[in-house]
C-alpha cells in the first residue's frame, strides 16, 4: 500500500523509538534550546517584538492553555506566546541555522513545543526529543525541495520548518498518527513566507508565525478537525504548489536513519548577527585585517566569492536601516573593515547610515560559483591602495556544526544578548545551567530561570556591551 507523505510523517512522529536518540544528539537540542531563548531576549525590545507582543496581548488571558514569553515573564495564550517567542528570536538574525534547510529550525520549533510543553507540565526529556523528531522531518523535506524552493522567494524557515515543527508538538501532545496527519494537512491552509519581506519586521514575523500555525494546527487537530491525508503531496497538494512536484518520498523513507539530522548535518550556531550567507566572507575578513591592519581609506576594492546560490538572500546592495544590513555583503564588509568586528550594535539604523560607510558599498563586489550549493565556501580578496592584494579562502566556519562553539563561547555569547535585552548578565549562566541539564530535569527548570530576573541593565550598558563573541 503506497502511503502519502503525511502519512509517513505521521507514522515516524508518533511511532519513532526515542532509544535511537543519543545523550549527544539530546545535549545538541539542548544547547540549540539555550541559544534560541538567549537571542530572544536580546531581542525582546526590537521594534518588530513590541509591535507583535502588543498584538499578542490583545489576544486576551482566558485561554486554558498559557505559556510564558520567556523575556518578560508574562503569560499568554500558548498559540501568542509561541508567536512573541518566535518573533523575538528571529528579529536580531542571531538565531542558529540549518544549512540542509538554508533556514532557521530553532526558531520555528522551540518556542511551540515549549510553550505546549509548559501547559502540559513535560519532562526536559520529552521536550528534547520532541524537537530531535521535529528536526528530522524538517531537514528530509528540506532535501527534497530547498534549493528550488528557497530560489523562488520562499522562507524556508516557514515554508519547509513548520512541518517539522507539528509533527514535534504532535509527538509532545501525544496526537495518534490520524489526528497527526490531519495536523499536516490543516498546517498546509496556512503555511507561507516569503524572503521579500527580508531586511524588514515582516522576516521575524514569519518566523514567530510558524510556531503559531503549527501549534494551532496541532490544537485543531486534537480537537477534531479534518484535512486531506494527501495535502502534502496529492494532485493539487503542497509539493506541486510550492515545489513544482518534486518527490518528497525518497527522503521521507529515510525518516529516522542513524544518525539522526541533528548530528549527520547538525546545528550551526551564529557569532554574528546577520544573514548566514555573509559569515563566512566575516570571519575571512576580520582575520585578514588582524594579520595586516588597515582602513576604509586604504581599501581600493573588495572582491567576494560564494559557492553557488549563497547570494540569494543578499538582497540589499545599499541598506539605509539596521535590518536592511542584516541582507548586505556590503554593510558586512565595511562594518569588518571600518569597526574591526561586526556584533549587536552594528544592525542600529546610526552605524548602517555613517558616510563612510555608505560611501564604500560600491567599493564591495559580489559574485558566486557555479554549482553544487554544497560545500560552503567564500573567497574574499582586498585590493589595497598601495598595490597589496590580501586574500583568504573560508570553507570552515567557527559556531558551525563541524567547529562548534563551546559551551564557555555560547554562554559568552547569550550573555552579550541578556545585556543587549537589558537582563543582567548572570541570568545568562542560570539559564545555561537549566539548559544544559534539561534532559534529566522537567521543562519548568527552563521557565523557572526566566523568573526573577536580576538588575536590568541601563541603556547605556546596552548599547556599549554588546560584542563579537570570541
Amino acid at each position: 500500500m503506497h502511503l502519502s507523505a503525511s502519512e509517513k510523517i505521521a507514522a515516524f512522529a508518533v511511532g519513532f523509538d526515542a532509544s535511537a536518540i543519543s545523550a549527544e544528539a539530546r545535549a545538541a537540542a539542548a544547547r540549540a534550546l539555550y541559544d534560541t531563548i538567549a537571542v530572544a531576549v536580546g531581542g525582546a525590545h526590537e521594534p518588530a517584538s513590541a509591535r507583535v507582543l502588543d498584538y499578542a496581548r490583545g489576544q486576551g488571558t482566558n485561554a486554558a492553555r498559557m505559556a510564558t514569553v520567556w523575556a518578560t515573564g508574562e503569560r499568554l495564550p500558548v498559540e501568542m506566546a509561541a508567536l512573541v517567542n518566535g518573533t523575538m528570536g528571529h528579529v536580531l538574525d542571531f538565531d542558529d541555522v540549518s544549512s540542509p534547510l538554508r533556514g532557521h529550525p530553532s526558531v520555528a520549533m522551540f518556542p511551540a513545543v515549549v510553550a505546549l510543553g509548559e501547559g502540559l507540565g513535560s519532562a526536559g526529556r520529552a521536550v528534547l526529543d520532541a524537537c530531535v523528531v521535529g528536526l528530522e522531518v524538517t531537514v528530509r523535506i528540506a532535501r527534497a525541495i530547498v534549493d528550488d524552493q528557497y530560489a523562488k522567494g520562499w522562507h524556508s524557515t516557514v515554508s519547509i520548518a513548520a512541518f517539522g515543527t507539528t509533527a514535534a508538538c504532535a509527538r509532545l501532545l501525544g496526537l495518534d498518527q490520524q489526528r497527526t496527519i490531519h495536523a499536516l494537512g490543516i498546517l498546509v491552509s496556512q503555511i507561507a513566507g516569503t524572503r521579500e519581506n527580508f531586511g524588514t519586521m515582516g522576516k521575524a514575523f514569519q518566523a514567530g508565525q510558524a510556531n503559531a500555525i503549527a501549534l494551532r494546527s496541532v490544537l485543531l487537530a486534537d480537537a477534531g478537525l479534518d484535512a486531506s491525508p494527501a495535502a502534502l503531496d496529492g494532485k493539487q497538494g503542497y509539493a506541486v504548489l510550492y515545489a513544482d512536484g518534486q518527490d518528497l518520498h525518497a527522503e521521507l523513507d529515510r525518516l529516522g536513519e542513524l544518525p539522526l539530522e541533528i548530528e549527520r548535518s547538525g546545528l550551526d550556531i551564529k557569532k554574528y548577527p546577520l544573514c548566514y550567507a555573509t559569515h563566512r566572507a566575516i570571519q575571512g575578513m576580520l582575520d585578514i585585517r588582524r594579520e595586516t591592519p588597515f582602513t576604509l581609506d586604504d581599501v581600493e576594492r573588495v572582491d567576494v566569492k560564494t559557492n553557488y546560490r549563497a547570494t540569494v538572500p543578499l538582497i540589499h546592495d545599499r541598506p539605509r536601516t539596521g535590518l536592511e544590513a542584516k541582507f548586505s555583503m556590503q554593510y558586512a564588509m565595511a562594518a569588518a573593515i571600518c569597526d574591526g568586528a561586526v556584533n549587536l550594535a552594528s544592525f542600529r539604523d546610526e552605524p548602517v547610515l555613517r558616510p563612510e560607510i555608505q560611501a564604500f558599498f560600491d567599493r564591495v563586489h559580489l559574485s558566486q560559483g557555479e554549482p553544487p550549493t554544497f560545500p560552503r565556501w567564500a573567497e574574499v580578496a582586498v585590493h589595497l591602495r598601495d598595490g597589496r592584494r590580501l586574500a583568504i579562502r573560508v570553507e570552515a566556519l567557527r559556531g558551525s556544526a563541524q567547529l562548534p562553539l563551546t559551551d564557555d563561547e555560547l554562554i559568552e555569547k547569550a550573555t552579550d544578548c541578556f545585556v543587549y535585552g537589558r537582563k543582567a548578565p548572570g541570568d545568562a549562566g542560570r539559564l545555561g545551567q537549566a539548559c544544559f541539564h534539561l534532559e534529566r530535569l522537567p521543562l519548568q527548570a527552563v521557565l523557572d530561570s526566566l523568573r526573577g530576573w536580576g538588575r536590568r541593565a541601563s541603556p547605556m550598558e546596552s548599547l556599549a556591551a554588546p560584542h563579537a563573541p570570541r
